[in-house]
């Protein structure tokens, strides 16, 4: 059934063809997955989620955070007794923090690109900006 079915919005629901991606990668080619093994699977994944997202909630609440961190989940993960994610989780927000830094940095240096100005140009504008805010400066000292 799938959520408007169940007419329910607040379900979380994970992509049918995913999950089937993934049972189908991790499952020995000769062993097949019935429908049924598949939801359920879903209906824990799901479960998992929700169990995860609570007690990061919790955590974040206590800090008085608005917003949960990446440390929220990790500190969940720890509360729950699933240390064994923890090395895996990890590599994976070290990647992602990197992977944003790479694009933060490309956000960066693609507004100069798309400025239309050799970096001549752009020096040269920076250094009249500068000699401006140093000759108002000295102009409301007096």
């Amino acid at each position: 059934m799938s959520d408007t079915e169940r007419g329910n919005d607040d379900d979380l629901s994970l992509p049918k063809a995913t999950v089937q991606k993934l049972i189908n990668e991790m499952m020995p080619d000769d062993i097949a997955c019935a429908k049924d093994t598949r939801d359920l699977l879903i209906e824990c994944c799901v479960e998992f989620i929700h169990l995860l997202a609570s007690e990061a909630n919790e955590i974040c609440e206590k800090e008085t955070k608005k917003t949960i961190a990446a440390e929220h989940v990790i500190t969940a993960l720890k509360a729950l007794g699933f240390d064994g994610y923890l090395p895996e989780v990890e590599v994976v927000l070290q990647d992602h923090k990197t992977q944003q830094k790479v694009k933060d940095k490309d956000k960066r240096s693609g507004r100069l690109e798309f400025s239309g100005k050799s970096e001549e140009e752009l020096l040269l504008e920076q250094t009249r900006l500068f000699a401006e805010a140093k000759e108002r400066q000295q102009t409301q000292q007096h």
